[in-house]
């Protein structure tokens, strides 16, 4: 706790006045600044813009919320009806944030937004109603530390700060280097928790080229500094591809360090990934579905163990069928849907099991391509 009391303190004087060394030069989308204060763009701390990945529509919820910038970007770009969950454990940022919150919505037509206290490693628990839970109820012994704990575990239970499968987008910026590495992994199982079959992650971090040594990790200013928490890159991906996700990528990472702390490389990078349609403990349905890899590898293989070389009609369960329908992998895959599918039956191919083209002769083919041939374009 030594170590987060350190980050909130140094987070709370970022609240109150311009500390230059917590953030990275990242360019905004000008236009979605018109409307914020100018106390909420010059005291926004981050390495990377996750708001360019915000879809209209979209639930969004973004970890470390600080002053509240990112949220407010992504509520221009969620629409009408869209909707905006900003996390933060700082008050003083939070009050930042929510101080501008009514005339932000007033400008937007309704409030598209919302701030919880909490941290991004217990998207379950609700600070706010923790300090209200121990404002009414003097926690004094042994019964009444017993009487909290039980209501602590009805309200992740029965009434969780963030719904299990309730996300479209998941976003942060330049936070969870600053998580205990402890917990890490758990904080990367709540977005995973919270996030909807189908939804996907935007994550803006610092990443460092190989492991942090202990020596850096127990500087509280290189800590709060987003350095000595930083993930190793490779261990960032590796993470989020553990707990489930798929398509994990860099989709961003600067060729140039942001700093270099005793010959390590620090540099920000932009992670996404999607959280698939269906549990991979499923049965898989066999519905004549199948795909062919365009290349330009000779051979690819995904998180699942599916086997897909170029060029070669590969027999695919419906599920993954659907899967390999949604970005990014869209762009890599031709779908060949069966013109009469067959009746239900358990995916049991091996992988790298060929179909047979006159399986999927007569049905539908799906082909998107930089000349705009795809699902919707009527050239297939």
């Amino acid at each position: 706790m030594g170590m987060e009391n350190h980050v909130r303190d140094r987070y709370s004087e970022g609240a109150t006045k311009v500390v230059e060394a917590l953030c990275c030069p990242v360019s905004y989308d000008a236009g979605l600044l018109k409307i914020l204060p100018k106390e909420i763009i010059d005291r926004d701390y981050g390495c990377g813009d996750p708001s360019s990945y915000v879809k209209k529509g979209d639930t969004v919820l973004d970890l470390g919320s600080g002053g509240g910038k990112i949220c407010y970007m992504a509520a221009q770009l969620v629409g009408e009806g869209g909707k905006v969950i900003g996390i933060d454990m700082n008050d003083d940022m939070l009050a930042l944030a929510r101080k501008y919150q009514d005339d932000i919505a007033k400008k937007l037509g309704e409030d598209r937004v919302v701030f919880h206290k909490g941290r991004i490693q217990d998207l379950s628990l609700s600070l706010d109603r923790v300090s209200e839970y121990l404002a009414a109820n003097n926690v004094i012994d042994l019964e009444s530390a017993d009487a909290f704990d039980a209501w602590v575990a009805t309200q992740r239970s029965e009434s969780p700060m963030i719904e299990d499968n309730s996300v479209d987008l998941v976003i942060s910026n330049c936070v969870l280097n600053l998580v205990d590495d402890a917990m890490k992994w758990h904080m990367v199982e709540e977005i995973f928790r919270v996030v909807k079959p189908g939804g996907r992650v935007a994550i803006s971090d610092i990443v460092s080229d190989v492991l942090v040594p202990e020596e850096l990790k127990a500087d509280p200013e290189l800590w709060s500094g987003c350095i000595s928490g930083a993930f190793v890159e490779s261990e960032l991906i590796e993470m989020f591809g553990s707990v489930g996700f798929t398509a994990v990528a860099f989709d961003k990472w600067d060729e140039k360090p942001w700093q270099i702390v005793d010959d390590i490389e620090f540099r920000s990078v932009t992670l996404t990934a999607t959280k698939p349609l269906s549990s991979t403990h499923e049965e898989q349905l066999d519905m004549g579905h199948g795909v062919i890899y365009r290349g330009p590898m000779a051979v690819v293989e995904d998180e699942l163990g599916n086997v897909f070389p170029a060029g070669v009609r590969i027999a695919v369960s419906q599920q993954v069928f659907e899967r390999l329908g949604m970005a990014p992998f869209a762009e890599q895959f031709i779908l060949l849907s069966p013109e009469n599918p067959p009746n239900p039956a358990l995916f049991t191919a091996s992988p790298g099991t060929i179909r047979h083209p006159t399986e999927t002769r007569g049905g539908k083919s799906m082909f998107k391509s930089d000349g705009g041939c795809g699902p919707s374009s009527g050239c297939c």
